[in-house]
């Protein structure tokens, strides 16, 4: 006898996601007590992993970078939660924290984060070799005394600006040293000047991690190594004593 087959039924399409949805479900999550904004979404092509928010009469615009563009929906979902809590001043919930930093740290996110950083961005530097310091002589010196001469070459220069905020800085995706300006005179101890660049060659060494919704930008290995600075103690000294009264950091 033969069987007579009858045709299936085609299967419900799933909706499409829209990012907005995220933002929206993101919104109602944090209990705001306003209308929903109208969610305007883009992807844009940004020298990183920047993403913005701007809110103009109940009209939401927002610009994620398009390294996001293929996240998984809960990821989109996570970081409209912070974005959001940034904008309403609110604090987002650890868990959207960890989630968007989880996909963040994944090594082919973070490969496609520097390659963007250094296909669409630039690092404008001065020349190592200052008007009192040489920057890249005291990173060779320091390689070989701290490092065992293992650290790769990195490009090191002045800040164009005499920043007193930013004393000092290491890029991972252009890998380079900035050192500001600002150190480059004779009132500034050599010791000084060699302790920050040290700081930021250790950035080369123990690279920032993640602790669940958190950065770890100076670890335990970090901290430890720092100490084997021959003065360190002296060098915090001289550098609270050049910042006293401002809020200066190194990176």
């Amino acid at each position: 006898m033969e069987q007579l087959l009858l045709p299936l039924a085609p299967a419900a399409e799933l909706p499409a996601f829209l990012p907005r949805d995220a933002f929206a479900r993101a919104f109602r999550r944090l209990g705001l007590k306003r209308a929903v904004p109208d969610f305007q979404v883009e992807f844009r092509s940004f020298a990183g992993m920047r993403s913005t928010i701007r809110l103009h009469e109940n009209r939401a615009q927002v610009r994620v970078s398009d390294i996001l563009a293929e996240a998984p929906p809960l990821v989109l979902e996570a970081l409209a939660e912070i974005l959001l809590a940034q904008l309403f001043r609110r604090r987002p919930s650890r868990e959207a924290r960890e989630c968007y930093m989880a996909y963040t740290f994944k090594p082919g996110v973070r490969q496609r984060i520097d390659e963007a950083r250094r296909q669409r961005g630039s690092k404008r530097l001065l020349p190592a070799r200052g008007r009192h310091f040489d920057l890249a002589e005291m990173f060779t010196a320091l390689n070989k005394s701290f490092f065992a001469g293992e650290l790769p070459a990195a490009r090191l220069g002045w800040s164009l600006n005499r920043s007193r905020r930013t004393l000092g800085n290491y890029d991972e995706a252009h890998r380079t040293i900035t050192i500001t300006r600002w150190f480059d005179s004779p009132s500034v101890p050599r010791t000084l000047v060699e302790y920050v660049v040290f700081h930021e060659m250790l950035h080369m060494r123990f690279p920032t991690a993640r602790n669940g919704h958190r950065r770890v930008v100076h670890s335990v290995e970090f901290r430890k190594a720092e100490k084997q600075f021959p003065k360190y103690e002296a060098a915090l000294r001289q550098l609270k004593r050049l910042t006293a009264g401002r809020a200066a950091g190194l990176d």
